[in-house]
């Protein structure tokens, strides 16, 4: 049956590092239902890795699963999902993905395989060597200690130019909670590098010399394709330019469409001059710029082009070359990444010369991702930078470690912005050295705990962006009020989540977004202006539903949900509405069965339930309501002491959230007083088999033991 369908690539890898067993399964037969990505890593970690395992133990699985789509000639298909138990998860480790772009997912599935499972540990390093059919586990030990960079360029060497190297760096060797895998030179999958060190796995490399097959008509899929060019914005689906543009009827300052025409790739040879129009679909990758949206016009200078992932035409990886940055600090001059991976090394500091986009920012930035791309350091979305920045000017920092360790680092250059400064913490973090590296490293849950740090101290304090669980928010009050904060909730991590942000903030006028509303969610009420909020309606919650469900999906298929989903667009002749249907008219061309938007959402929602399950599982207890779907203090502050509800204030009210959550449990179909699952709610998705496992536990609500 596998042979037969389209998509998928028919196999799953699985390796045991302890015994050198290496097997295979038929991803149909087995993960059909869970479509792959984080649904594969979910169903594997449910149905083989007991609740108490820990993160580093033997028994411990990591996935790496790819999607439906992956490889395919669908925009944003080049996500890998990386699902196991988080070692910065506080108080106890639960399940949890990383997500990495790249190349890794598309050759993964060229050389045959849907997914790789890892399991067991080895007793010396190793990486594995997948070339199609052929799997070998190869010794490590002389790359042991090396950084991502030469490990990549010593396993590329042996297997050819045509491979794509996932690796971790001494980070992840150190057993450091925030460590990342790592491919195609700066894309990462956050929080997992630690366990596959505990496993002495040092990278995986595939190479794949096959395709995915295309099962529908495919002139229809090409058709499909250009459709959704057509729709596409800049980076996170920003449909309207921050510039006024001829061919756009609206334009809006903070969107990341910045490549403006007039504009170039300043340190590209030649220079290459920003032109296009908005139906110019070959020209798609110059509206993004992340270096010049995060760093200021000053990166234009610097830039040499956008780089990102399989099949994608946004390219949100810039490419920087920094002379200055070579002489001044010995390190190459050019750098590339996205987000907060180029702002690594600049968001340790509280102020710099010039600000955030002065040319010290910009040298600290380039700093930072030579390091933590090379050691394999996580900044779990920032909140290590955070971390330090209130240690250090709340005082506490003098406290906790010993004089001799304070006086080694040079505060003064810290205070005033020295991107030399870097030298002397990021390492101490990726090699655990000292009491404030080894503290750094833990995460912020570990952090508190092993220095009896009230939690309190930083949920009650908005700068720290502290949520729960060790994590920080992630796109929660401060963009999108009620849903956002529902939708933080919800996982083990920082929630991942674009799904309601890419709306909100795509730059339309509120009146244009009120209208697509109606037309997805049933009501123009399910959306509020930032900083404009009303109070929680029914809407809000089924909105919050499906941006939780279209990322799983988005996980799943192996689509980015960073730049999804695609229910609006650049097109007035459309009124700016996308396709809300897109990915199930990709599953069923790609693979020949026919599913609805309906079906495959419903998919997606069960994936969702199953880590909900899994959560459940692992912390023992049904009463989610109250011991993880948690919020901090600070979103019930405002600064100014502006009262909830009046514009101009992210202030969110008690009241007002409870009911929040109240209503989104109530369109899950869950327990509202517990917040979990309901037996008929686990056998409407087909997780009937999950609900039996969890009432043997009397984890199920409404089933009295």
């Amino acid at each position: 049956m596998a042979k037969e369908k389209g998509g998928f690539a028919g196999k799953v890898l699985r390796v045991d590092l302890s015994t050198g067993k290496i097997s295979f399964e038929d991803t149909v037969a087995k993960y059909r239902e869970v479509l792959g990505g984080t649904g594969i890593g979910y169903k594997v970690l449910w149905d083989e890795v007991p609740a108490g395992t820990v993160p580093f133990d033997a028994g411990n699985k990591i996935v790496f699963a790819t999607g439906v789509l992956a490889g395919t000639g669908v925009p944003c298909n080049g996500r890998t999902a990386v699902t196991t138990l988080f070692p910065s998860c506080r108080p106890q480790p639960l399940v949890a993905s990383g997500h990495m772009g790249g190349h890794f997912a598309a050759k993964l599935k060229y050389a045959g395989y849907d997914a790789l499972i890892v399991e067991g540990k080895a007793d010396r390093p190793v990486w594995l060597f997948i070339r199609d059919g052929r799997v070998e586990i190869r010794d490590a030990r002389h790359l042991w200690g090396t950084g991502i960079r030469r490990a990549t360029l010593e396993i590329s060497q042996e297997m050819g130019p045509e491979s794509v190297v996932a690796a971790i760096g001494q980070a992840g060797e150190n057993l450091v909670p925030l460590s990342v895998v790592m491919n195609s030179v700066s894309h990462s999958a956050g929080g997992v590098g630690a366990v596959m060190g505990a496993k002495n796995l040092k990278a995986v490399a595939v190479q794949g010399s096959g395709s995915v097959r295309i099962a529908g008509d495919k002139s229809e899929w090409e058709r499909l394709v250009k459709f959704h060019l057509s729709i596409l914005g800049a980076n996170n689906q920003h449909v309207v330019p921050s510039f006024p543009h001829p061919q756009s009827e609206y334009y809006n300052p903070t969107s990341r469409w910045v490549g403006a025409p007039g504009k170039r790739w300043g340190a590209a040879e030649p220079p290459v001059e920003i032109n296009g129009g908005l139906y110019d679909l070959n020209r798609i990758a110059f509206r993004s710029n992340s270096g010049a949206f995060y760093l200021g016009d000053q990166a234009w200078r610097y830039t040499v082009r956008g780089n990102g992932c399989t099949g994608c035409p946004i390219r949100c990886h810039t490419i920087l070359k920094v002379p200055s940055v070579e002489a001044k600090y010995g390190i190459r001059e050019v750098a590339q990444n996205t987000c907060g991976g180029m702002v690594f090394g600049r968001s340790f500091f509280k102020q710099l010369p010039g600000g955030l986009i002065g040319p010290a920012a910009l040298e600290a930035c380039m700093v930072g991702m030579h390091m933590a791309d090379d050691l394999g350091l996580w900044c779990n979305y920032g909140q290590l930078q955070r971390d330090l920045i209130k240690l250090y000017y709340d005082g506490t920092l003098k406290t906790k470690i010993g004089s001799d360790e304070y006086a080694s680092f040079s505060w003064d250059k810290y205070e005033n912005g020295d991107p030399a400064f870097l030298f002397e913490i990021i390492p101490r973090i990726a090699m655990r050295q000292g009491e404030l590296g080894e503290a750094l490293g833990l995460g912020t849950g570990g952090l508190l705990d092993h220095w009896s740090i009230p939690e309190e101290t930083w949920t009650q304090d908005s700068a720290t962006a502290y949520w729960k669980l060790g994590h920080p928010k992630h796109h929660a009050n401060e963009d999108d009020g009620q849903c956002g904060v529902i939708i933080n909730t919800q996982y083990n991590r920082d929630a991942q989540c674009h799904s309601h942000v890419n709306f909100i903030r795509n730059g339309l006028p509120l009146a244009v977004q009120k209208k697509l509303a109606a037309e997805i969610w049933g009501s123009p009420e399910a959306v509020d202006g930032t900083g404009d909020y009303t109070p929680m309606n029914i809407h809000k919650a089924r909105r919050a539903r499906w941006s939780l469900v279209r990322k799983e999906l988005h996980d799943s298929l192996g689509l980015c949900n960073w730049m999804g989903p695609w229910v609006a667009s650049p097109l007035k002749e459309r009124g700016y509405s996308g396709d809300d249907s897109l990915e199930s008219r990709f599953y069923s061309l790609a693979t020949g069965e026919k599913r609805s938007r309906e079906d495959l959402d419903l998919i997606g929602e069960r994936i969702f339930v199953l880590h909900r399950a899994l959560t459940i599982r692992g912390m023992g207890s049904m009463e989610m309501r109250t011991r993880h779907d948690l919020t901090p203090q600070w979103i019930y502050q405002d600064p100014n002491g502006a009262q909830s509800f009046t514009k101009g204030t992210i202030r969110m009210d008690p009241q007002d959230i409870a009911r929040a959550m109240e209503l989104f449990y109530e369109v899950m179909g869950w327990d509202k007083a517990t917040g979990a699952p309901t037996a008929k709610a686990y056998a409407r998705l087909g997780l009937q088999s999950v609900a039996d496992g969890l009432a043997v536990k009397k984890l199920v609500a409404g089933v009295k033991g």
